[in-house]
């Protein structure tokens, strides 16, 4: 039996009303609980999906500027090889020309 803070012994039904109030209060704090955990996972999982959806998006933009870039860089690479052969070419004509020259000097 329980006693009351004036020294008096309580009943079996204070007690049993006790135990129902906490049975009450335990089974909706497991609820509440439950309750939580369904709407964090339907909220996580529609974070993940937006997140995922998002990086897509990213991903395209981010292959575009690369093939905005790769096209750059080749048409860059293409003027600079063709800049080289002129050189070349032209690296291979001065020794004919020197050799005309030093010719035309010896004539002379």
């Amino acid at each position: 039996m329980w006693m009351a803070s004036s020294g008096r012994k309580l009943g079996r039904n204070f007690s049993s009303k006790m135990d129902t109030a906490i049975i009450v209060a335990l089974i909706t704090g497991v609820c509440a609980i439950l309750g939580q955990a369904i709407i964090s996972k339907a909220n996580t999982r529609d974070l993940y999906a937006k997140l995922d959806k998002q990086s897509e998006v990213n991903d395209q933009k981010l292959d575009a500027k690369l093939e905005k870039y790769q096209a750059v860089t080749d048409t860059k690479l293409e003027t600079l090889t063709q800049e080289v052969r002129r050189h070349n070419a032209f690296a291979e004509r001065i020794p004919v020309l020197e050799n005309r020259i030093t010719t035309l000097e010896g004539k002379n």
